[in-house]
């Protein structure tokens, strides 16, 4: 800054042969300046202008090509984002020559100082945005789009945006700063102000930050069935503020992500098998020798069904009021249609337990009369 003050300077001392050919008309003041010194900051500005437009059309014309024949991409990247920062500051630098070096009173001094301090530090933090947004373009993006998770896909544009708005906040707190505005009042108020916002939205950031645990700690996935406080069903939709899941009768759930924070999730998808449990009950005219052959029925029809583990527990375990209770458990392996399996199991007991005469007990009562004499 202090080099841009000592040239705007040496140029308001304009050489003998200027002076000398110039007409007396020019060395006339019009108001604290004169003409010719008008003039000339009016051709520094508008140097400034062409100068930027030379260098845009150069970097389009050159730089480019060159920039494009290189192995690498950054390079094509910073020439892309840095051309029209770069062409800005150029005019700006330019505007601001050509306006100090003329006189005026101190406070429009100060006020364009002020100014132009602000504008320039605004081109810097634009061109350091987008310096940064588009290296996370070329190298975060791809490695997040051939993640399997869609978290990632829609939190990526979030975190961009919440960059770019630290930074402009940043930009901003320095540029009013180096103007000489109270920055520690501004910040004192923005802070009691989103103390107060933070307070109202407390619930939204429970659930953003539910949302970036999902993304973190990745419980479930897409097209995973779910049990969570109570519901259960297939995840359709994962986002940063709440989660979208069918139930099995179809209904569309949204669930906001805090959620997750305070409940337990079961992943059913990711079970290693299906538990399937069973109480079958049989006639109390069922003999030791049938329910023995009922018992090995249910075994061999696991043992023999390829959609289950082969684990498998039969037990005579109950006295029930109208029949003998026998409990049946196997289990289907993970990846099976769990409804076709089950189908398959129950079919085969009904069939094979009809072809071997054991019956199926139902409610009856039986009643005893007493003849009276």
């Amino acid at each position: 800054m202090n080099i841009l003050f000592e040239l705007s300077n040496n140029v308001e001392k304009l050489p003998t042969w200027i002076t000398k050919w110039a007409p007396d008309w020019s060395m006339e003041k019009w108001g604290q300046n004169s003409i010719m010194s008008l003039m000339m900051s009016l051709l520094i500005v508008i140097s400034a202008i062409i100068i930027g437009k030379v260098v845009y059309w150069a970097i389009g014309k050159f730089v480019k090509k060159l920039a494009a024949k290189t192995k690498t991409g950054l390079d094509d990247i910073l020439v892309d984002k840095l051309e029209e920062p770069v062409v800005y500051g150029i005019v700006i630098v330019g505007f601001f020559w050509g306006f100090n070096r003329l006189n005026f009173t101190e406070s429009v001094d100060n006020i364009f100082a002020s100014i132009f301090m602000i504008i320039f530090i605004l081109n810097v933090t634009w061109l350091i945005v987008r310096v940064l947004d588009s290296m996370i373009e070329e190298y975060v993006v791809p490695i997040v789009e051939k993640s399997e998770s869609d978290l990632d896909d829609q939190l990526l544009p979030i975190m961009r945006k919440v960059m770019k708005g630290v930074l402009w906040a940043f930009g901003f707190i320095i540029a009013l700063s180096n103007s000489g505005f109270d920055v520690g009042a501004l910040i004192a108020g923005l802070g009691i102000g989103g103390l107060a916002l933070a307070l109202a939205a407390q619930d939204t950031v429970k659930n953003i930050f539910g949302g970036i645990m999902v993304f973190i700690d990745k419980p479930f996935k897409m097209k995973e069935r779910i049990k969570v406080n109570g519901m259960d069903g297939f995840v359709e939709d994962i986002g940063i503020r709440s989660t979208r899941l069918r139930t099995l009768e179809g209904r569309l759930i949204t669930i906001p992500n805090g959620q997750f924070s305070d409940n337990s999730v079961e992943n059913v998808t990711n079970e290693p098998t299906r538990k399937v449990v069973v109480n079958l009950g049989l006639t109390y005219e069922t003999d030791p020798d049938n329910m023995t052959q009922a018992m090995d029925i249910l075994k061999d029809i696991v043992a023999k069904n390829s959609k289950l583990t082969g684990d498998v527990l039969v037990s005579f375990n109950s006295w029930g009021d109208f029949s003998m209770g026998i409990l049946f458990i196997y289990y289907i392996k993970s990846g099976s249609d769990i409804l076709d399996a089950q189908t398959e199991v129950n079919m085969e007991i009904l069939r094979q337990f009809n072809a071997a005469g054991l019956d199926f007990a139902y409610p009856t009562q039986m009643q005893y009369n007493k003849d009276l004499k």
